[in-house]
């Protein structure tokens, strides 16, 4: 499993209108014995591919935020919509 279809996957399992951590896409991909913080670099920039496809919105305390910085959360981006999370 790649990071990009580890978040994917978690937002589908979340459910439309959800988000996820990016910690919880990395522990995903370390398993249940893995160093999930060594796989954050990875998370991220798949973070950053995912976003520049607009396939995902970014939010910072509950607003949209246009890049990643600081703690973030991710959702799936709806059709249609803004490339941030409201």
């Amino acid at each position: 499993m790649t990071a990009e279809q580890a978040i994917l996957a978690l937002l589908e399992e979340r459910g439309p209108g959800r988000t996820i951590c990016p910690s919880e896409a990395a522990k995903r991909l370390a398993g249940p014995q893995g160093d999930w913080r060594a796989v954050m670099g990875v998370v991220h920039e798949s973070v950053d591919a995912l976003h520049e496809k607009g396939e995902i919105a970014l939010s910072r305390k509950g607003e949209p935020i246009s890049r990643r910085r600081g703690a973030y959360r991710i959702a799936r981006r709806r059709p249609g919509g803004p490339r941030t999370v409201s």
